[in-house]
């Protein structure tokens, strides 16, 4: 009689393998770029920097009451009068730590980036969706403003408004929205008419569902890819408009100033020596564009439906 051979340990279960979802896919595609990765690091770095600016910055450079005149114009390195600080970026002209006042402007242009895109992102989508849904002359209509728009300089047309709404964060948001809704309008509409002739839109139609919650419950969400692309590269493209608009004069306020305010207060001094004062600055927003750019080109190649294998 024959005696079964043992088998030995029982061999482990095979073990699942994940299910390849979209976000995991997104995410690797992603990270396959190093330029991508080391602009989302630079990203991450710099909006940390502003959002946590009241507790890094060793000084609040704009409480009058913390500065001294006799520290202005240190070069980089020196230390206060009275010890208590070291100012690694040097001082400008009015006794303010070049490094904390990056810091502080660095909140100032983000938030004026971020907000004027969300606000231009949410007038240019539905416009663009509402062209593409309803066609005929409301596509015209709506589509005829948008080349009127797109047909002028954006400096100019910021100029413009700001020359006649006055200095504050608030002009400089509106500008930039009016600058920028008419880029989202003109993507949104292109994707919602590809959207438009598929199967879940007829159906969607079909049950009689209103056209606010055929946009924007069905169609929007399939519209995103570009959109968001849009969005990460406007928002340089904003805080490069920002710093413009405030290095001439006509942006935000010296109470609440950006990274284009603290390179003009330094622009007088560029040519004496004193070249700390603006070149800390313009690095600072070189990195923060430069970082925008790097994620948004690679968005741009990871979302785009031609690259999916």
């Amino acid at each position: 009689m024959t005696t079964p051979v043992s088998a030995g340990p029982q061999a482990a279960a095979p073990v699942a393998a994940r299910p390849d979802t979209p976000l995991r896919r997104f995410v690797a595609d992603f990270c396959a770029s190093k330029l991508a990765l080391l602009g989302l690091a630079l990203l991450l770095l710099t909006v940390g920097a502003a959002l946590f600016a009241p507790w890094i910055a060793p000084q609040n450079p704009f409480d009058i009451g913390t500065l001294d005149i006799l520290d202005s114009k240190l070069p980089p390195g020196s230390v206060s009068g009275d010890g208590s600080i070291t100012y690694w970026l040097g001082t400008d002209g009015q006794a303010r730590d070049v490094f904390s006042a990056i810091l502080y402007g660095m909140r100032t242009s983000l938030m004026v980036g971020a907000i004027s895109v969300l606000a231009a992102f949410a007038i240019g989508a539905t416009v663009g969706l509402v062209a593409a849904y309803f066609g005929g002359r409301v596509d015209a209509f709506l589509m005829r403003i948008v080349d009127i728009q797109l047909s002028f300089p954006a400096i100019l047309v910021a100029l413009i408004l700001l020359a006649v709404l006055g200095k504050g964060v608030d002009k400089v948001i509106i500008a930039l929205v009016v600058v920028q809704w008419a880029y989202f309008a003109r993507a949104a509409r292109g994707a919602a008419l590809v959207e438009r002739g598929k199967e879940y839109v007829e159906a969607a139609r079909c049950l009689s569902l209103g056209w606010g919650r055929v946009l924007f419950r069905h169609v929007l969400p399939n519209c995103m890819p570009p959109l968001i692309v849009i969005a990460t590269i406007d928002l340089a493209h904003a805080i490069a408009l920002e710093a413009t608009l405030s290095f001439l004069g006509v942006g935000v306020p010296v109470t609440e100033p950006s990274l284009g305010m603290l390179i003009s207060n330094g622009f007088e001094y560029l040519l004496s020596g004193l070249y700390w004062i603006s070149f800390f600055p313009g690095i600072a927003l070189a990195i923060a564009i430069i970082a925008i750019n790097l994620v948004g080109d690679h968005l741009r190649d990871v979302l785009n439906p031609h690259n999916a294998a």
